[in-house]
């Protein structure tokens, strides 16, 4: 999955220190595209060589590798670079620079998205101590993550795959956000039944994943199909939905998100 990548470490400690010219400076433009290059396949990221401004933001370091943000639109151009959705990058690269970008873009929309404070409409600051946000009127803001469930519905030797109406176009499984008051296991079943109609039992938790493209945690669970397993699938969210046996569930094109793995494992035998 896209946090895979050992012997690597993400180290997400906020630090208020100074950039140095080879650290990374990542810049978006206002869309959320991604300013790289490539050279023989691998991922080029701009350094503090490459971006001319003092107005960067820690982000995070991988191993000894450190990210900075760049905190303002700028002219920029570099042979062999161009600006590219992270959708776009998902589809092209892997392992620990997929996990940064990834990263990355989460904070960025979090940065982009709160520039004025939501109560009293005055600017907000970046704190120097932890990662926040803060106005004179005393309010904090911390960064967003959106609870979402991934659920591999199981009867026998069958999963329930489904495909979206919109965005992603390949395999997927059942999946939700959380709503206000709600567990995660009450979350599982109400988008199982919202989804497709089919009342679940057993539910069990097997992992978790950061997916800072749409700035989730993706929590997956496995459930089996209870009573009638008729598929009566909602047409405004999906387009395809079917119970598919093992030998013939067909993954995703990368093994980067949660939802392959689970689906693989299935397709495997391993649950």
């Amino acid at each position: 999955m896209i946090q895979d990548i050992f012997p690597s470490k993400l180290n997400n400690e906020y630090k208020n220190q100074e950039v140095k010219d080879e650290d990374y400076v990542l810049v978006f433009d206002e869309n959320g595209k991604l300013y790289v290059g490539e050279d023989s396949g691998k991922m080029l990221l701009t350094t503090k060589n490459d971006v001319k401004t003092d107005k960067v933001i820690y982000l995070f370091s991988i191993d000894d590798e450190n990210y900075f943000l760049c905190n303002e639109y700028v002219e920029i151009n570099k042979e062999g670079f161009s600006y590219y959705t992270i959708r776009e990058l998902r589809d092209r690269y892997s392992g620990k620079d997929i996990m940064a970008i990834f990263t990355a873009y989460h904070l960025w929309k979090w940065y982009a998205d709160n520039v004025y404070c939501g109560k009293c409409a005055g600017k907000l600051e970046i704190d120097n101590k932890e990662r926040a946000l803060r106005c004179s009127c005393g309010n904090v803001i911390y960064p967003r993550i959106n609870p979402a469930v991934i659920v591999g519905v199981i009867k026998g030797d069958s999963i329930l795959i489904t495909r979206y109406n919109r965005g992603y176009a390949h395999n997927a499984l059942v999946a939700g956000f959380t709503e206000i008051g709600e567990t995660l296991e009450e979350t599982v079943k109400r988008e199982v039944m919202e989804e497709t109609g089919i009342e679940i039992k057993n539910i069990r938790y097997y992992k978790s994943q950061p997916w800072g493209m749409a700035q989730d945690i993706l929590v997956g669970f496995y459930c089996e199909a209870d009573g009638d397993c008729e598929i009566n699938m909602d047409k405004d969210e999906l387009k395809y939905a079917e119970w598919v046996k093992r030998e013939d569930v067909v993954l995703q094109p990368n093994d980067l998100s949660l939802t392959n793995e689970m689906m693989k494992m299935f397709k495997e035998g391993k649950i």
